[in-house]
């Protein structure tokens, strides 16, 4: 049975899936230059709301938001274990993260995600979010793909 909670970063187990993720896209070929994806001190600092899904009492995925005022929030550090990939895990984490966005005040959530992330485009388009220009610390980042929807 899968189970969503709000998580810190200061659990063990939230570290270990930020690592993962870490050395996934390190693996992917970025440079770390071309990983924008925040710390657990950043993650911390900036008030993102994480949260965490777990099947049988095991954390296997997690996801964040960034409400980051004007309408807007940004999703962070989302990551799903591979070995629990295509279960629903990812679907249910984004629902739940677009939902306390849009409770917040959101009108509109974007993301950035790297340019060889073609699975994870995929499953953010199967969720509405469209391409649209860099923004922000993604403006001069050939490797970065910008992606939007409403809240």
């Amino acid at each position: 049975m899968l189970d969503l909670a709000p998580v810190t970063t200061r659990e063990p187990a939230v570290a270990a899936l930020i690592d993962a993720l870490t050395v996934e896209l390190a693996d992917s070929g970025y440079t770390d230059e071309e990983t924008f994806g925040y710390s657990l001190d950043q993650l911390e600092a900036s008030g993102v709301h994480l949260v965490g899904a777990s099947l049988d009492g095991t954390l296997v995925g997690i996801g964040g938001v960034e409400i980051q005022g004007g309408g807007f929030a940004e999703l962070k550090r989302f990551y799903v274990d591979p070995a629990r990939r295509g279960q629903g895990v990812a679907d249910a984490l984004i629902e739940a993260l677009l939902q306390h966005a849009r409770e917040r005040g959101a009108t509109t959530v974007r993301l950035e995600t790297g340019d060889k992330q073609h699975a994870a485009m995929r499953f953010y388009a199967r969720h509405g979010f469209e391409v649209v220009p860099r923004f922000g610390p993604y403006v001069d980042s050939a490797t970065s793909v910008c992606m939007s929807r409403r809240a």
